[in-house]
Protein backbone atom coordinates (compact mmCIF):
# COMPACT_ATOMS: atom_id res chain seq x y z
CA UNK A 1 0.00 0.00 0.00
CA UNK A 2 3.00 2.56 0.72
CA UNK A 3 4.49 2.38 -2.85
CA UNK A 4 1.40 2.45 -4.72
CA UNK A 5 0.46 5.40 -2.25
CA UNK A 6 3.82 7.05 -3.13
CA UNK A 7 3.00 6.21 -7.29
CA UNK A 8 -0.38 8.46 -5.67
CA UNK A 9 1.30 11.24 -4.93
CA UNK A 10 4.16 11.38 -7.64
CA UNK A 11 0.88 11.56 -10.23
CA UNK A 12 -0.18 14.26 -8.22
CA UNK A 13 2.32 16.38 -8.31
CA UNK A 14 2.76 15.46 -11.68
CA UNK A 15 -0.84 16.86 -12.67
CA UNK A 16 0.59 20.05 -10.70
CA UNK A 17 -1.00 19.51 -7.38
CA UNK A 18 1.84 21.15 -4.64
CA UNK A 19 2.96 18.22 -2.08
CA UNK A 20 5.29 18.35 0.57
CA UNK A 21 7.27 15.74 2.02
CA UNK A 22 5.44 16.98 5.34
CA UNK A 23 2.22 16.68 3.56
CA UNK A 24 3.51 13.09 2.42
CA UNK A 25 4.18 11.92 5.82
CA UNK A 26 0.49 13.16 6.90
CA UNK A 27 -0.62 11.52 4.11
CA UNK A 28 0.75 7.68 5.42
CA UNK A 29 -0.40 8.51 9.55
CA UNK A 30 -3.97 9.11 8.42
CA UNK A 31 -4.64 6.42 6.16
CA UNK A 32 -3.15 4.23 8.79
CA UNK A 33 -5.41 5.30 10.76
CA UNK A 34 -8.58 5.33 8.70
CA UNK A 35 -7.67 1.71 7.68
CA UNK A 36 -9.10 0.79 4.34
CA UNK A 37 -11.74 -1.25 5.00
CA UNK A 38 -14.15 1.66 4.70
CA UNK A 39 -13.10 3.20 0.66
CA UNK A 40 -14.46 6.62 1.47
CA UNK A 41 -13.29 7.00 4.80
CA UNK A 42 -9.74 6.25 3.02
CA UNK A 43 -10.54 8.32 0.12
CA UNK A 44 -11.57 11.41 2.48
CA UNK A 45 -8.13 10.62 4.65
CA UNK A 46 -5.94 10.77 1.60
CA UNK A 47 -7.46 14.39 0.36
CA UNK A 48 -7.79 16.00 3.34
CA UNK A 49 -3.86 15.64 4.13
CA UNK A 50 -2.90 16.07 0.31
CA UNK A 51 -5.51 18.31 -1.25
CA UNK A 52 -4.96 22.15 0.35
CA UNK A 53 -6.40 24.05 -3.03
CA UNK A 54 -10.01 23.39 -4.15
CA UNK A 55 -8.48 23.57 -7.90
CA UNK A 56 -6.50 20.41 -7.27
CA UNK A 57 -9.53 18.57 -5.86
CA UNK A 58 -10.59 17.51 -9.72
CA UNK A 59 -7.02 15.82 -9.94
CA UNK A 60 -7.28 13.73 -7.02
CA UNK A 61 -10.80 12.48 -8.10
CA UNK A 62 -9.69 11.69 -11.28
CA UNK A 63 -6.08 10.14 -10.60
CA UNK A 64 -8.07 8.26 -7.06
CA UNK A 65 -9.76 5.58 -9.03
CA UNK A 66 -6.92 4.64 -11.35
CA UNK A 67 -4.68 3.80 -8.12
CA UNK A 68 -7.38 2.75 -5.38
CA UNK A 69 -9.69 1.41 -7.95
CA UNK A 70 -13.56 2.38 -9.15
CA UNK A 71 -15.27 0.87 -6.29
CA UNK A 72 -16.59 -2.48 -7.40
CA UNK A 73 -14.29 -3.93 -10.12
CA UNK A 74 -14.10 -7.76 -9.22
CA UNK A 75 -16.63 -10.20 -11.20
CA UNK A 76 -19.53 -10.30 -8.95
CA UNK A 77 -21.12 -13.58 -10.65
CA UNK A 78 -20.00 -17.24 -11.82
CA UNK A 79 -23.30 -17.70 -14.11
CA UNK A 80 -24.80 -20.79 -13.89
CA UNK A 81 -24.25 -21.96 -10.48
CA UNK A 82 -28.18 -22.64 -9.72
CA UNK A 83 -28.46 -24.55 -12.63
CA UNK A 84 -28.97 -28.59 -12.69
CA UNK A 85 -26.14 -30.31 -13.15
CA UNK A 86 -27.19 -31.26 -16.70
CA UNK A 87 -27.73 -27.87 -17.77
CA UNK A 88 -24.81 -26.86 -16.12
CA UNK A 89 -22.88 -29.21 -18.40
CA UNK A 90 -25.20 -28.44 -21.28
CA UNK A 91 -23.58 -24.78 -20.48
CA UNK A 92 -19.89 -26.35 -20.25
CA UNK A 93 -20.00 -27.97 -23.39
CA UNK A 94 -21.58 -25.29 -25.88
CA UNK A 95 -19.07 -22.54 -24.14
CA UNK A 96 -16.21 -24.73 -24.97
CA UNK A 97 -17.53 -25.12 -28.71
CA UNK A 98 -18.02 -21.45 -29.32
CA UNK A 99 -14.48 -20.44 -27.15
CA UNK A 100 -12.62 -22.69 -29.59
CA UNK A 101 -13.76 -21.40 -32.47
CA UNK A 102 -13.64 -17.85 -31.28
CA UNK A 103 -11.01 -15.36 -32.16
CA UNK A 104 -9.30 -12.96 -31.65
CA UNK A 105 -7.94 -14.36 -28.62
CA UNK A 106 -8.74 -11.40 -26.76
CA UNK A 107 -12.33 -11.33 -27.73
CA UNK A 108 -12.12 -15.23 -26.59
CA UNK A 109 -10.45 -13.66 -23.52
CA UNK A 110 -13.39 -11.52 -22.63
CA UNK A 111 -16.02 -13.74 -23.44
CA UNK A 112 -14.53 -16.48 -21.06
CA UNK A 113 -14.28 -14.42 -18.28
CA UNK A 114 -17.84 -12.79 -18.75
CA UNK A 115 -20.14 -16.06 -18.84
CA UNK A 116 -17.45 -18.32 -16.42
CA UNK A 117 -17.64 -15.43 -13.96
CA UNK A 118 -13.08 -15.44 -14.13
CA UNK A 119 -11.21 -12.92 -12.89
CA UNK A 120 -8.60 -11.73 -15.37
CA UNK A 121 -4.86 -10.77 -13.82
CA UNK A 122 -3.60 -7.14 -14.30
CA UNK A 123 -1.34 -8.53 -16.61
CA UNK A 124 -3.88 -9.73 -18.63
CA UNK A 125 -5.96 -6.31 -18.87
CA UNK A 126 -3.07 -4.25 -19.45
CA UNK A 127 -2.07 -6.00 -22.27
CA UNK A 128 -5.72 -5.74 -23.67
CA UNK A 129 -5.80 -1.64 -23.80
CA UNK A 130 -1.74 -1.24 -24.44
CA UNK A 131 -2.18 -0.80 -28.14
CA UNK A 132 -4.96 1.89 -27.54
CA UNK A 133 -3.05 3.57 -25.21
CA UNK A 134 0.78 3.51 -27.94
CA UNK A 135 -1.65 4.38 -30.78
CA UNK A 136 -2.88 7.55 -28.86
CA UNK A 137 -0.85 10.51 -30.12
CA UNK A 138 -1.61 12.23 -26.56
CA UNK A 139 -2.08 10.73 -23.02
CA UNK A 140 -3.61 12.88 -19.90
CA UNK A 141 -5.93 12.00 -17.24
CA UNK A 142 -8.80 13.99 -18.36
CA UNK A 143 -9.35 11.66 -21.71
CA UNK A 144 -9.28 8.46 -19.94
CA UNK A 145 -13.32 7.69 -20.03
CA UNK A 146 -12.86 8.36 -24.33
CA UNK A 147 -9.89 5.94 -24.47
CA UNK A 148 -11.19 3.60 -22.44
CA UNK A 149 -14.08 3.23 -24.74
CA UNK A 150 -11.63 3.31 -28.10
CA UNK A 151 -10.01 0.69 -26.14
CA UNK A 152 -13.54 -1.66 -25.93
CA UNK A 153 -13.90 -0.69 -29.79
CA UNK A 154 -10.19 -1.97 -30.60
CA UNK A 155 -11.15 -5.22 -28.57
CA UNK A 156 -14.66 -4.95 -30.05
CA UNK A 157 -16.31 -5.35 -26.77
CA UNK A 158 -19.90 -4.77 -28.46
CA UNK A 159 -19.54 -8.43 -29.47
CA UNK A 160 -20.08 -10.06 -26.53
CA UNK A 161 -23.60 -9.23 -26.53
CA UNK A 162 -24.15 -10.82 -29.88
CA UNK A 163 -21.60 -13.78 -28.57
CA UNK A 164 -24.22 -13.92 -25.75
CA UNK A 165 -27.07 -14.07 -27.45
CA UNK A 166 -25.86 -17.19 -29.87
CA UNK A 167 -24.80 -18.56 -26.64
CA UNK A 168 -28.29 -18.94 -25.13
CA UNK A 169 -30.27 -19.38 -28.47
CA UNK A 170 -28.28 -22.64 -28.80
CA UNK A 171 -28.63 -23.75 -24.97
CA UNK A 172 -32.78 -22.78 -25.34
CA UNK A 173 -32.33 -25.37 -28.35
CA UNK A 174 -30.99 -27.73 -25.86
CA UNK A 175 -33.95 -27.78 -23.68
CA UNK A 176 -32.12 -25.21 -21.05
CA UNK A 177 -35.30 -23.41 -19.02
CA UNK A 178 -36.17 -19.82 -20.03
CA UNK A 179 -35.83 -19.22 -15.93
CA UNK A 180 -32.43 -20.16 -15.91
CA UNK A 181 -31.57 -18.56 -19.31
CA UNK A 182 -32.65 -15.55 -18.06
CA UNK A 183 -30.54 -15.82 -14.73
CA UNK A 184 -27.59 -16.63 -16.66
CA UNK A 185 -27.92 -13.72 -19.24
CA UNK A 186 -28.64 -11.34 -15.89
CA UNK A 187 -25.51 -12.48 -14.49
CA UNK A 188 -23.31 -12.94 -17.17
CA UNK A 189 -24.14 -9.06 -18.43
CA UNK A 190 -23.30 -7.86 -14.35
CA UNK A 191 -20.06 -9.24 -15.17
CA UNK A 192 -19.82 -7.58 -18.83
CA UNK A 193 -20.23 -4.32 -16.67
CA UNK A 194 -17.33 -5.36 -14.22
CA UNK A 195 -15.17 -5.88 -17.73
CA UNK A 196 -15.95 -2.51 -18.66
CA UNK A 197 -15.05 -1.22 -15.21
CA UNK A 198 -11.55 -3.47 -14.88
CA UNK A 199 -10.44 -1.82 -18.61
CA UNK A 200 -11.15 1.53 -17.90
CA UNK A 201 -9.15 1.36 -14.79
CA UNK A 202 -6.47 -0.21 -16.27
CA UNK A 203 -6.29 2.72 -19.34
CA UNK A 204 -6.44 4.55 -16.63
CA UNK A 205 -3.53 3.43 -14.88
CA UNK A 206 -1.50 3.51 -17.93
CA UNK A 207 -2.15 7.15 -18.36
CA UNK A 208 -1.10 7.91 -14.64
CA UNK A 209 2.40 6.22 -15.45
CA UNK A 210 2.59 7.72 -18.59
CA UNK A 211 2.20 11.19 -16.82
CA UNK A 212 4.32 10.39 -13.70
CA UNK A 213 7.12 9.87 -16.19
CA UNK A 214 6.50 12.60 -18.62
CA UNK A 215 4.74 15.58 -17.17
CA UNK A 216 3.03 17.60 -19.75
CA UNK A 217 4.43 21.05 -20.46
CA UNK A 218 2.25 23.99 -20.63
CA UNK A 219 0.53 25.12 -23.92
CA UNK A 220 -0.08 28.03 -25.24
CA UNK A 221 -3.92 28.94 -26.53
CA UNK A 222 -2.11 28.65 -30.09
CA UNK A 223 -0.40 25.53 -29.72
CA UNK A 224 -3.96 24.13 -28.30
CA UNK A 225 -5.86 25.58 -31.39
CA UNK A 226 -4.74 22.33 -33.59
CA UNK A 227 -4.88 19.91 -30.23
CA UNK A 228 -7.73 17.27 -31.39
CA UNK A 229 -10.68 17.92 -28.53
CA UNK A 230 -10.27 14.31 -27.00
CA UNK A 231 -6.69 15.28 -25.66
CA UNK A 232 -7.63 18.25 -23.87
CA UNK A 233 -7.22 18.53 -19.94
CA UNK A 234 -9.31 20.83 -18.09
CA UNK A 235 -7.12 23.22 -17.75
CA UNK A 236 -6.46 23.40 -21.37
CA UNK A 237 -10.09 23.46 -22.65
CA UNK A 238 -10.22 26.66 -19.81
CA UNK A 239 -7.87 28.10 -21.56
CA UNK A 240 -9.37 27.53 -25.14
CA UNK A 241 -13.14 29.02 -23.56
CA UNK A 242 -11.27 31.73 -22.53
CA UNK A 243 -10.19 32.55 -26.32
CA UNK A 244 -13.26 32.07 -27.59
CA UNK A 245 -14.82 35.23 -27.50
CA UNK A 246 -12.07 36.68 -29.20
CA UNK A 247 -12.70 34.03 -32.24
CA UNK A 248 -16.18 35.02 -32.00
CA UNK A 249 -15.39 38.47 -32.14
CA UNK A 250 -13.34 37.67 -35.47
CA UNK A 251 -16.15 35.88 -37.01
CA UNK A 252 -18.72 38.29 -36.18
CA UNK A 253 -16.28 40.92 -38.05
CA UNK A 254 -16.15 39.39 -40.89
CA UNK A 255 -19.67 38.45 -40.88
CA UNK A 256 -21.09 41.94 -40.56
CA UNK A 257 -18.41 42.88 -43.58
CA UNK A 258 -20.16 40.46 -45.54
CA UNK A 259 -23.61 41.65 -44.72
CA UNK A 260 -22.70 45.21 -45.55
CA UNK A 261 -21.24 44.32 -48.66
CA UNK A 262 -24.01 42.14 -49.67
CA UNK A 263 -26.83 43.88 -48.37
CA UNK A 264 -27.53 45.80 -51.58
CA UNK A 265 -25.98 42.80 -53.45
CA UNK A 266 -22.99 42.35 -55.65
CA UNK A 267 -23.35 43.10 -59.65
CA UNK A 268 -24.60 40.01 -60.89
CA UNK A 269 -22.71 40.71 -64.74
CA UNK A 270 -24.47 38.06 -66.32
CA UNK A 271 -28.39 39.31 -65.82
CA UNK A 272 -26.78 42.96 -66.39
CA UNK A 273 -25.82 42.00 -69.66
CA UNK A 274 -28.97 40.06 -70.80
CA UNK A 275 -31.17 42.70 -69.54
CA UNK A 276 -29.11 45.28 -71.19
CA UNK A 277 -29.31 43.35 -74.90
CA UNK A 278 -32.97 44.37 -75.63
CA UNK A 279 -31.80 47.82 -75.52
CA UNK A 280 -28.33 47.43 -77.48
CA UNK A 281 -27.02 48.15 -74.56
CA UNK A 282 -28.21 51.93 -73.81
CA UNK A 283 -29.49 52.46 -71.30
CA UNK A 284 -27.12 49.74 -69.19
CA UNK A 285 -29.70 49.06 -66.52
CA UNK A 286 -27.43 47.41 -63.41
CA UNK A 287 -28.79 44.04 -61.68
CA UNK A 288 -27.49 42.86 -58.55
CA UNK A 289 -27.41 39.22 -56.94
CA UNK A 290 -29.81 38.94 -54.06
CA UNK A 291 -28.73 40.04 -50.64
CA UNK A 292 -27.56 37.61 -47.94
CA UNK A 293 -29.23 37.36 -45.31
CA UNK A 294 -28.84 36.18 -42.25
CA UNK A 295 -29.14 32.50 -41.59
CA UNK A 296 -31.60 30.80 -39.59
CA UNK A 297 -29.38 27.85 -37.76
CA UNK A 298 -30.83 24.32 -36.12
CA UNK A 299 -28.48 22.07 -34.59
CA UNK A 300 -28.42 18.88 -33.51
CA UNK A 301 -25.40 17.71 -31.03
CA UNK A 302 -24.40 14.61 -30.10
CA UNK A 303 -24.20 14.26 -26.12
CA UNK A 304 -21.97 11.33 -26.33
CA UNK A 305 -19.12 10.99 -24.31
CA UNK A 306 -16.71 11.20 -27.19
CA UNK A 307 -18.81 14.07 -28.57
CA UNK A 308 -19.33 16.86 -25.37
CA UNK A 309 -16.15 18.43 -25.76
CA UNK A 310 -16.81 19.30 -29.30
CA UNK A 311 -20.49 20.48 -28.59
CA UNK A 312 -19.17 22.97 -25.45
CA UNK A 313 -17.13 24.83 -27.84
CA UNK A 314 -19.50 24.49 -30.61
CA UNK A 315 -22.55 25.82 -28.70
CA UNK A 316 -20.46 28.86 -27.46
CA UNK A 317 -19.09 29.49 -30.39
CA UNK A 318 -22.70 29.62 -31.67
CA UNK A 319 -24.35 31.53 -29.32
CA UNK A 320 -21.77 33.62 -29.35
CA UNK A 321 -23.14 34.71 -32.64
CA UNK A 322 -26.32 35.81 -32.06
CA UNK A 323 -26.34 39.21 -33.59
CA UNK A 324 -25.45 37.28 -36.97
CA UNK A 325 -28.01 34.06 -36.64
CA UNK A 326 -31.91 35.61 -36.86
CA UNK A 327 -32.69 32.49 -34.94
CA UNK A 328 -30.91 29.50 -33.52
CA UNK A 329 -32.91 26.31 -32.18
CA UNK A 330 -30.94 23.95 -30.81
CA UNK A 331 -31.34 20.09 -29.80
CA UNK A 332 -29.45 17.35 -28.28
CA UNK A 333 -29.82 13.29 -28.57
CA UNK A 334 -27.99 10.37 -26.99
CA UNK A 335 -30.71 7.28 -27.50
CA UNK A 336 -33.48 9.93 -28.13
CA UNK A 337 -33.97 13.92 -28.87
CA UNK A 338 -34.26 16.60 -26.62
CA UNK A 339 -34.70 20.04 -27.50
CA UNK A 340 -32.42 22.43 -25.54
CA UNK A 341 -33.22 25.99 -26.79
CA UNK A 342 -35.04 26.70 -23.60
CA UNK A 343 -32.13 26.04 -21.78
CA UNK A 344 -30.14 28.82 -23.32
CA UNK A 345 -33.12 31.66 -22.97
CA UNK A 346 -32.97 32.26 -19.68
CA UNK A 347 -29.33 31.79 -18.86
CA UNK A 348 -25.78 32.65 -20.26
CA UNK A 349 -24.87 30.27 -22.77
CA UNK A 350 -21.78 28.99 -20.44
CA UNK A 351 -24.50 28.15 -17.70
CA UNK A 352 -26.82 26.72 -20.28
CA UNK A 353 -24.50 23.98 -21.63
CA UNK A 354 -23.03 23.31 -18.22
CA UNK A 355 -27.11 22.57 -17.16
CA UNK A 356 -27.42 20.41 -20.64
CA UNK A 357 -24.56 17.93 -20.00
CA UNK A 358 -25.47 17.72 -16.60
CA UNK A 359 -29.13 16.94 -16.95
CA UNK A 360 -28.23 14.61 -20.65
CA UNK A 361 -25.83 11.99 -19.12
CA UNK A 362 -24.25 9.32 -22.17
CA UNK A 363 -25.25 5.88 -21.52
CA UNK A 364 -23.61 2.53 -22.05
CA UNK A 365 -23.44 2.28 -25.94
CA UNK A 366 -26.84 3.43 -26.17
CA UNK A 367 -26.25 6.44 -29.26
CA UNK A 368 -29.42 6.11 -31.45
CA UNK A 369 -29.58 9.15 -34.30
CA UNK A 370 -31.96 7.14 -36.18
CA UNK A 371 -34.32 7.34 -33.51
CA UNK A 372 -33.60 11.08 -32.51
CA UNK A 373 -34.13 12.23 -36.08
CA UNK A 374 -37.72 9.99 -35.83
CA UNK A 375 -38.52 12.20 -32.92
CA UNK A 376 -37.06 15.83 -34.34
CA UNK A 377 -39.42 14.65 -38.04
CA UNK A 378 -42.46 13.79 -36.10
CA UNK A 379 -42.57 16.61 -33.31
CA UNK A 380 -39.79 19.69 -34.16
CA UNK A 381 -40.04 19.68 -37.82
CA UNK A 382 -41.41 23.36 -37.82
CA UNK A 383 -37.76 24.19 -37.13
CA UNK A 384 -36.84 23.55 -40.88
CA UNK A 385 -38.02 25.51 -43.59
CA UNK A 386 -36.13 26.82 -46.73
CA UNK A 387 -33.75 29.15 -45.15
CA UNK A 388 -32.58 27.02 -42.26
CA UNK A 389 -28.89 25.40 -42.15
CA UNK A 390 -29.45 22.28 -40.06
CA UNK A 391 -26.21 21.30 -38.55
CA UNK A 392 -25.50 17.87 -37.29
CA UNK A 393 -22.66 17.97 -34.76
CA UNK A 394 -21.75 14.10 -34.51
CA UNK A 395 -19.29 10.96 -35.30
CA UNK A 396 -21.85 9.16 -36.93
CA UNK A 397 -21.64 6.61 -34.73
CA UNK A 398 -25.21 4.76 -34.40
CA UNK A 399 -24.27 1.60 -32.47
CA UNK A 400 -25.49 -0.54 -35.41
CA UNK A 401 -28.86 1.55 -34.95
CA UNK A 402 -30.80 1.58 -37.87
CA UNK A 403 -29.67 4.74 -39.43
CA UNK A 404 -33.10 6.42 -40.35
CA UNK A 405 -31.75 7.84 -43.73
CA UNK A 406 -35.35 7.91 -44.63
CA UNK A 407 -35.93 11.04 -42.08
CA UNK A 408 -32.96 12.70 -42.51
CA UNK A 409 -33.92 13.18 -46.53
CA UNK A 410 -36.59 14.70 -45.83
CA UNK A 411 -34.70 17.36 -43.32
CA UNK A 412 -32.36 17.84 -46.22
CA UNK A 413 -35.45 18.24 -48.36
CA UNK A 414 -36.96 21.66 -46.26
CA UNK A 415 -33.90 22.82 -45.33
CA UNK A 416 -31.39 25.40 -47.13
CA UNK A 417 -28.53 23.09 -46.94
CA UNK A 418 -27.58 20.37 -44.31
CA UNK A 419 -23.91 20.36 -42.73
CA UNK A 420 -22.39 17.67 -40.96
CA UNK A 421 -19.51 18.35 -38.48
CA UNK A 422 -17.69 15.65 -37.11
CA UNK A 423 -14.42 15.09 -34.92
CA UNK A 424 -13.30 12.14 -37.00
CA UNK A 425 -11.26 12.04 -39.63
CA UNK A 426 -12.63 10.56 -43.65
CA UNK A 427 -10.37 7.86 -42.96
CA UNK A 428 -12.38 6.60 -39.53
CA UNK A 429 -15.50 6.94 -41.54
CA UNK A 430 -17.70 3.15 -42.33
CA UNK A 431 -15.59 1.83 -39.41
CA UNK A 432 -17.19 -0.23 -36.78
CA UNK A 433 -20.20 1.52 -36.30
CA UNK A 434 -20.21 4.38 -37.93
CA UNK A 435 -22.91 5.52 -40.58
CA UNK A 436 -20.62 8.42 -41.90
CA UNK A 437 -20.63 6.67 -45.65
CA UNK A 438 -24.52 6.58 -45.29
CA UNK A 439 -25.20 10.15 -44.21
CA UNK A 440 -22.39 12.01 -45.70
CA UNK A 441 -23.74 11.75 -49.60
CA UNK A 442 -27.02 13.50 -48.24
CA UNK A 443 -25.24 16.40 -47.01
CA UNK A 444 -24.53 19.56 -48.42
CA UNK A 445 -21.22 19.95 -46.61
CA UNK A 446 -18.98 17.70 -44.48
CA UNK A 447 -16.57 19.24 -42.16
CA UNK A 448 -14.06 17.85 -40.04
CA UNK A 449 -13.63 19.89 -36.89
CA UNK A 450 -11.66 17.56 -34.24
CA UNK A 451 -9.86 20.80 -33.11
CA UNK A 452 -10.96 24.01 -32.61
CA UNK A 453 -9.27 25.73 -35.36
CA UNK A 454 -11.50 23.39 -38.18
CA UNK A 455 -14.45 24.43 -35.65
CA UNK A 456 -13.83 27.76 -36.18
CA UNK A 457 -13.31 27.81 -39.58
CA UNK A 458 -16.65 25.35 -40.14
CA UNK A 459 -18.73 28.06 -38.09
CA UNK A 460 -17.13 30.92 -40.63
CA UNK A 461 -18.32 29.18 -43.68
CA UNK A 462 -21.72 29.80 -42.13
CA UNK A 463 -21.92 33.80 -42.98
CA UNK A 464 -19.78 32.76 -46.62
Amino acid sequence: MDDRLIDFIAALRAAGVRISVAESADALRAIAAAGIADRELFRLALRATLVKDAKDRDSFDELFPSYFGPGAPPMPNQPGQGMSPDDRQKLEEMLEQMLQQMSPEQLRQLFEAMVRGVEMDREALRAMVQGTLDRAPYLSRFQQQRLAQRAMRDLEFDRLDQLLEELIQKMREAGVSDEALRELTEQARENQQALAQQLAQEVGQGIAEHERENPPPRSSPEDLMDRPFEYLGHEDADMLRRSLSRLASQIRTRAALRQRRGSRGSLDAKATIRASMRYGGVPLAIHHRRRHLKPKVTVLCDLSTSMRPVVSFMLLLVYGLQDQISRTRSYAFVADLHDISPDFQDSRPEQAIQSVLERIRPGHYNTDLGNSLRTFSRDHMGAVDSRTTVIILGDGRNNYFDPNLRDFAEIKRRARRVLWFTPEPPRSWGTGDSDMPKYAPLCDAVHEVGNLRQLTAAVDALFG
